[in-house]
């Protein structure tokens, strides 16, 4: 059986802070929005994936990459991979942007 895709609104595209993330809840999940210099929008989970865990809401974005403020873990807002020589993933999600609004495709 085929699963349906779902385009959900989180965001107005001018609103969003560039290189900075905006946090927003999605059935129950907290995820967090990143405006790329580039234009690009890319999201993640609001969650750390070092073992302790933590959150990612205050990130710093460099180009395609994202730093957790905490444990200083680079991040790939690409894929979710935490870079060498650390490890560790974090879940990504689909993102289109169309006339200004922001989706979130689940």
């Amino acid at each position: 059986m085929e699963k349906t895709m779902v385009k959900i609104k989180v965001a107005d595209y001018h609103s969003l802070p560039e290189r900075a993330g905006q946090t927003v809840a999605v059935n129950e999940e907290e995820i967090i929005l990143f405006r790329l210099t580039n234009g690009e929008v890319k999201a993640v989970e609001n969650h750390s994936p070092h073992r302790k865990g933590g959150t990612l809401t205050a990130a710093l974005v460099s180009g395609p990459y994202i730093y957790c403020p905490v444990y200083d873990l680079k991040i790939s807002l690409e894929d979710g991979k935490v870079q060498a020589p650390d490890k560790g993933k974090v879940k990504t999600y689909q993102i289109e942007v169309s006339d200004g609004d922001v989706y979130l495709i689940i």
